[in-house]
C-alpha cells in the first residue's frame, strides 16, 4: 500500500501540472503528501520566501485532496490526508532521494520537465538521476495530461502492465496489484500486455530459396515466408499462455485481469514501444506499470529504450519500477 507520496517542486507553473493530478491520486487513495523544494547555495537568500510558497502549495493541495477523498468515499469518516512542506539546499536529485529514503517515502511523484525546460528536469537531467537511483516507484506525468486520466473519469479504470517474459519485468507486477487493491480491485482492471516479436530470426543465405530445418530425419523444405508464418503463431501460444498464467494467479487475489498479446504490422521489425503507445492511445488507461528493466537488462527495457519511448511519446502517466 502506498502510504507517502512525495512531490519535488522548482517553482514553475509546469512542475506544478502534478498538483492537480496529485490531488486527486492522492483523495482516492488515501495518500499522505510530501513538497519538496530544492534551492541552489547560491539562492539560499530566498529560503524564506521558498517555504511560505511550498507551505500555502501543501494547504491547498491537502484541502483539494480531501474534497476528492470525501467525494470518493461518500463520507467524511475517513483518515484526513496530511501534507507536509519542506525546504532544503543542496542539488535537487541528491535531495530528492535522500528524502525518499530517509523519510518513509513510498512513491515519487515527478513532472517530467520543469522551470527550465529540458535543461532542468528533462529525463537527463534531475529526473533521470532520480530514475536510475531511487528505492521507490517514480510516477511521470507530463504537462497536457488528459482530463480523463486527472479525474479518473473513464468508464473503465485501466492498469496496463507491459512484459516480456523475464523475472526483471514481472517486478512491475505488486505494484499494479498494490494500486488496484487501494484503489478498490472491483472498479480496476489490470491489463498484461506481451510483444509477439521475431526480432531474433536470422534470414536465410540470400541465394536460398528454401530454409531446410534443422530436423533429423529431414523434412521437406519449407519456404522462408511460411517458415515465419508458423513462428509467429508459435511464439503467439507461447506468449498467450505465458500471460494467461500470471493472469490466473491475479485473478485468484480478486483482481480484474485481462491479457493481450500484441503483433504488429512487421513481427520482424516490432518495436516494442511503439506497439504499447498504440495499445495506450486507442485503449483509454489511467496507467502504465513497467520495470526499468527486462530481458535484456539495460538495453532492452531500461528507462533508455522501450519505458522512455512510452514516457516521451504518450499522455498516459507511467510508474516505473526499479528492480532491486
Amino acid at each position: 500500500m502506498y502510504k507517502r507520496m512525495l512531490i519535488p517542486l522548482d517553482g514553475s507553473e509546469l512542475a506544478e501540472v502534478v498538483f492537480t493530478y496529485a490531488k486527486e491520486l492522492a483523495g482516492r487513495l488515501g495518500i499522505d503528501l510530501v513538497l519538496l523544494n530544492v534551492c541552489s547555495e547560491e539562492e539560499a537568500g530566498l529560503l524564506p520566501m521558498r517555504r511560505g510558497y511550498v507551505e500555502r502549495m501543501a494547504d491547498i493541495v491537502r484541502d483539494q485532496s480531501m474534497m476528492v477523498q470525501n467525494g470518493a468515499a461518500g463520507c467524511t469518516e475517513v483518515k484526513p490526508i496530511e501534507a507536509e512542506a519542506h525546504v532544503v539546499t543542496g542539488y535537487p536529485a541528491e535531495e530528492i532521494l535522500r528524502y525518499a529514503e530517509q523519510d518513509e517515502i513510498d512513491l515519487i511523484l515527478l513532472a517530467s520537465h520543469g522551470k527550465s525546460g529540458i535543461k532542468r528536469w528533462a529525463l537527463g537531467s534531475v529526473a533521470d538521476k532520480v530514475l536510475r537511483a531511487a528505492g521507490v516507484p517514480v510516477l511521470l506525468v507530463r504537462a497536457g495530461l488528459p482530463k480523463e486520466v486527472i479525474y479518473d473519469q473513464f468508464p473503465t479504470r485501466s492498469i496496463v502492465v507491459p512484459l516480456d517474459g523475464s523475472k526483471l519485468a514481472e517486478t512491475a507486477l505488486p505494484h499494479a496489484q498494490a494500486i488496484a487493491k487501494q484503489r478498490g480491485a472491483d472498479s480496476v482492471q489490470i491489463v498484461l500486455l506481451r510483444i509477439c516479436e521475431l526480432t531474433d530470426m536470422t534470414f536465410p543465405d540470400p541465394g536460398s530459396y528454401y530454409l531446410i530445418p534443422d530436423q533429423y530425419p529431414r523434412t521437406r523444405p519449407v519456404r522462408w515466408e511460411v517458415y515465419v508464418e508458423q513462428e509467429l503463431r508459435r511464439r503467439q501460444s507461447a506468449n498467450q499462455e505465458y500471460l494467461d498464467t500470471i493472469a490466473k494467479a491475479l485473478q485468484a487475489d480478486g483482481l480484474q485481469t485481462r491479457t493481450k498479446v500484441l503483433v504488429g504490422d512487421h513481427p520482424l521489425l516490432v518495436d516494442p514501444a511503439t506497439e504499447i503507445l498504440e495499445y495506450v492511445k486507442t485503449h483509454p488507461t489511467n496507467l502504465v506499470v513497467m520495470s526499468t528493466h527486462g530481458r535484456s537488462g539495460v538495453a532492452r527495457w531500461s528507462h533508455g529504450s522501450v519505458a522512455e519511448k512510452i514516457m516521451q511519446g504518450g499522455d498516459t502517466p507511467v510508474l516505473l519500477i526499479r528492480p532491486k
